[in-house]
């Protein structure tokens, strides 16, 4: 902190208080015009009800492709932007985790390959504790070592 005070006191300066909307030059990037450009609910918006049913009946791939027919951020974006359904996330975690392609990687080689194709809020956090979770990486995962002190040769 005194690092600082002693780099501004070389500089004569006020501080002004600036209302947002009349702050142009900061807010350019909050309130880009091309942000409302995302795609409103329509009218034919699927019900939750709805969802979690066909989310039980079908298989992953049929629930990944419908999830990425529902994308609102779909354009220029490679990734599937998974709703908010547990069960969903559950089947992806399983199969980038625990089926034998998945190869149990731990958290951050599994958060690494989940993240690259799908996306959803908080999913660092979801991976965490899906992996803490999972009884063969505990069980499999090395112990942390602790390295022997350095020691003088008595040389010298």
């Amino acid at each position: 902190m005194a690092r600082w005070f002693s780099f501004f006191a070389e500089y004569n300066f006020t501080v002004e208080y600036k209302p947002g909307r009349l702050n142009v030059v900061a807010d350019a990037l909050s309130r880009r015009p091309d942000f409302e450009t995302v795609a409103k609910p329509n009218s034919e918006t699927v019900t939750v009800a709805v969802m979690t049913s066909a989310v039980s009946s079908s298989t992953l791939h049929d629930d990944v492709r419908r999830a990425y027919a529902q994308d609102a951020v779909s354009g220029d974006t490679p990734r599937v932007v998974i709703p908010d359904d547990t069960d969903l996330r559950l089947r992806i975690m399983f199969e980038y985790q625990d089926a034998p392609p998945g190869g149990h990687r731990g958290r951050e080689k599994t958060f690494l390959t989940v993240s690259r194709d799908f996306y959803w809020p908080r999913q660092y956090q979801f991976v965490r504790k899906y992996v803490r979770a999972c009884e063969v990486c505990q069980r499999v995962k090395s112990s942390p070592s602790l390295r022997a002190p350095l020691q003088s040769t008595g040389y010298g």
